[in-house]
């Protein structure tokens, strides 16, 4: 039998409850609430007392604010302590400080409403929850040994010997019903709100844009240094090869020999201007969207009309995002569609960039783990778009793709 959570194995199976692991992890959980309350409760009474007592200088502020802030140790470790009944972790609602260093950190916390509310967890835990979970361990289990034991200094109350062991095999029910009861309750204080996640999800997708943003302009740079570096020397090489073929005899070794070099330099130059467009196509950079699909049309195996008609020139991350997801659209038809013809189209509507590559082949086609179609949906995904295939047996396949264009 397997549980998210305690209370879930106490509702769905009561009889095979003391068969599993459950009243065990629960009894475990109550220990360590009680054990950890009564230790910081001790801690932050004499933190409070010490404060208030030393607050006309400085010491005392200090004391405070440790006070303030001590929700954030008790909370992290209520949410570790909270796996022994509810194997779901509660994420951290904690953000990255803002600046760097202790006064940076301070500040973002204090700021922060998962601090407050942390220390109000706190506040309620060490004033009743704490003292709730000893309650529940005396009455479970200190009471009914109590009983038993009653005919030890009284034998005629043996009758209590026998409430007593009656007693004993409720225990491991009501200290799992607490238990889950208990991690129900800090699970719903202690769980991010819905604007702690949605800020935390902006930051995400705002640092996704800048290593999108990052990983093109680094692309750019291989670019332009293949070009105007190793490429240009290439060719210079490859002139001076043509010179000296001049100078040698024609129908010497050394002629053949300089032939065959510049023929394979030829091919050199050819595979480095193909990995430079691969990389990041100078005629992207140069002449924008619509010139460089034209130019990726013309080289591709399939023939391919291109219907792009654009305002103008739309932001570099996205005019680079728009080629790469119809250079492998085009790339996956001439693979595996078995098409004889496909269709690119791009529209700019409003503040949305719309693209389609249509081909007639076999469709049939389904984004596997590790296939093109995957690429192309993190790729999109990377700049917030949103990508629909269309792809029925017999086809044709459709792939739709939206770009916000802000």
């Amino acid at each position: 039998m397997r549980h998210r959570n305690a209370w879930q194995a106490l509702a769905q199976n009561p009889l095979k409850l003391l068969r599993t692991s459950w009243p065990w992890r629960s009894l475990a959980y109550l220990l360590s609430g009680t054990a950890f309350g009564a230790v910081a409760t001790l801690l932050l009474v004499g933190l409070l007392v010490a404060g208030f007592a030393s607050l006309i200088v400085l010491v005392g502020a200090v004391l405070l604010l440790g006070v303030a802030l001590s929700g954030i140790p008790v909370t992290r470790f209520e949410r570790w302590r909270l796996r022994l009944v509810d194997r779901d972790p509660v994420p951290d609602p904690h953000r990255p400080p803002d600046r760097p260093g202790l006064r940076g950190r301070l500040r973002t916390r204090l700021h922060e409403q998962a601090t407050w509310r942390e220390l109000g967890f706190t506040a309620v835990s060490l004033t009743a929850l704490w003292w709730m979970d000893f309650l529940v361990l005396a009455f479970a289990l200190a009471v009914p040994v109590l009983v038993m034991l009653s005919p030890v200094d009284d034998p005629g109350a043996w009758p209590l010997f026998v409430v007593g062991l009656c007693l004993l095999p409720a225990a491991p029910y009501t200290i799992t019903a607490w238990a889950g009861a208990r991690a129900a309750v800090t699970r719903l204080m202690l769980e991010p709100r819905d604007s702690e996640l949605g800020r935390r999800l902006t930051d995400v997708q705002a640092s996704r844009t800048r290593l999108v943003d990052a990983f093109d302009a680094e692309r750019r740079r291989i670019e332009r240094d293949l070009h105007d570096g190793a490429q240009q020397r290439l060719v210079s090489l490859n002139v001076q090869l043509g010179l000296a073929r001049l100078d040698a005899a024609p129908d010497s070794a050394l002629s053949a020999q300089l032939a065959a070099a510049q023929e394979q330099l030829t091919l050199a130059v050819e595979e480095l201007r193909d990995l430079s467009r691969g990389v990041h196509p100078k005629d992207l950079t140069d002449h924008g969207l619509t010139a460089a699909v034209a130019n990726l049309a013309a080289r591709a195996a399939l023939p391919v009309t291109v219907d792009i008609r654009l305002p103008g020139r739309p932001p570099a991350p996205l005019e680079s995002a728009a080629y790469f997801v119809i250079s492998e659209a085009l790339a996956n038809a001439a693979k595996h569609s078995g098409a004889s013809h496909v269709q690119v189209r791009a529209r700019l509507h409003t503040n949305l960039l719309t693209l389609s590559v249509r081909d007639d082949g076999r469709g049939g086609a389904e984004p596997g783990p590790d296939g093109g179609l995957t690429g192309l949906a993190d790729r999109v995904a990377a700049a917030d778009g949103r990508l629909r295939l269309s792809s029925p047996p017999g086809g044709p396949t459709l792939l739709h793709v939206e770009l916000p264009c802000r």
